[in-house]
């Protein structure tokens, strides 16, 4: 494969047809309604609860406001059991809310939180568990709600690369205490930014506005030191349209996942995640990982290789959170705690995958792994 002649990055975001959004701003522009639970904002939500199949949601600007928000809603303090295998909002949340993060290490089959290492983890000062669907593969939800509920802890999953993800036919978003989502332009849905907070009870919801909106529950009462975290119209707007799509979206993605498997299924030294029986995927990303033992060529060099003929993979997550300079001096941070996480983060190489990826260059960038 030449060098392509356009870049070819690991995610682009689909947008619907401009003259199809021009119909909404022309609506936004005569209301002249551009915030505070506008008329997209109100139906979004209720068209997003309906779609997703749960029965409370709140919108947010971004999903690491959510995120943040979701800890002030559960009043979370002392200690959180979460993963280093993330993006850094995840611990950056806890951080923001003068929450410890305690790192565990993840499972070699999924790539997410443990289970079976959490009960180690936990300490008196433990409120709660921040697992994350990674790739959008959903949690070991039962073990992980049996440890909550052994030891009266609440559990929070950060769900941003889990939209529309089913586990038996359930929304993944109904499980723990709380799931937050992310609509920023990398994912699978996106409203240019913007993010969610799900529940299973009115007066949570209620909290969760009241929090998102300064924490006014009325024009003169503030119940709370609330955040301004609102999403405006016209995020709701796409929101709204980009719900007639997201399912053709989703196929094109399983398309791309299924052309990748097929053809890199032999290879020796690469391996990648399978669906996980009884779960609707998303298809959010589609890692390998590379043994340079067996592959004879290291992580690293694919990744430079590829990007040398401009084909823009990424090493997700690379570093782990507990690597950075800001957590690495905890004691939960220490490599030896966290052998799989420590692995999986030298090994993993995300392709590019997003609805409008040719599926002969999805080949290409294929045939240029293997020869490379």
């Amino acid at each position: 494969m030449m060098k392509a002649s356009e870049p070819i990055y690991v995610t682009r975001p689909f947008l619907p047809p401009l003259e199809e959004f021009n119909e909404y701003l022309e609506q936004i522009w005569e209301s002249k309604k551009l915030t505070n639970k506008g008329p997209y904002h109100e139906l979004f939500e209720k068209k997003l609860a309906e779609y997703l199949n749960v029965k409370y949601i709140s919108l947010f600007s971004n999903g690491t406001l959510a995120l943040i928000s979701a800890l002030q809603a559960l009043r979370i303090t002392g200690e959180v059991i979460t993963t280093p295998f993330s993006f850094v909002a995840t611990t950056h949340a806890l951080n923001w809310n003068g929450i410890k993060p305690v790192f565990c290490d993840v499972d070699p089959a999924t790539y997410n939180l443990d289970p079976k290492k959490i009960e180690a983890a936990i300490t008196p000062r433990t409120t709660a568990i921040l697992p994350v669907h990674v790739y959008g593969n959903p949690c070991d939800v039962t073990a992980i709600q049996e440890i909550a509920g052994t030891y009266g802890l609440k559990v929070i999953y950060d769900a941003c690369h889990a939209f529309g993800v089913t586990l038996d036919g359930n929304s993944i978003l109904n499980f723990g205490d709380l799931s937050v989502l992310s609509f920023h332009a990398t994912k699978v849905f996106t409203t240019f930014e913007g993010g969610a907070i799900i529940c299973h009870d009115e007066t949570t919801k209620k909290r969760i506005d009241f929090l998102k909106n300064f924490g006014f529950a009325g024009e003169t009462t503030v119940v709370a030191p609330g955040i301004n975290a609102k999403m405006n119209e016209f995020q709701a707007a796409l929101g709204v349209l980009q719900l007639k799509y997201v399912g053709q979206c989703i196929q094109k993605r399983k398309d791309i996942v299924t052309l990748y498997r097929h053809n890199l299924r032999d290879v020796p030294g690469i391996t990648y995640l399978e669906d996980i029986p009884l779960v609707g995927h998303n298809y959010a990303h589609f890692p390998i990982l590379i043994d340079k033992d067996i592959f004879d060529k290291s992580r690293d060099d694919v990744y430079n290789a590829l990007k040398n003929r401009n084909i823009f993979t990424r090493r997700y997550f690379y570093p782990l959170i507990s690597q950075f300079p800001t957590y690495r001096g905890l004691e939960s941070a220490n490599s030896n705690n966290l052998p799989v996480a420590e692995d999986i983060t030298q090994k993993v190489l995300c392709l590019p995958i997003y609805p409008d990826l040719d599926l002969d260059i999805a080949l290409n960038i294929v045939k240029e792994i293997k020869i490379n």
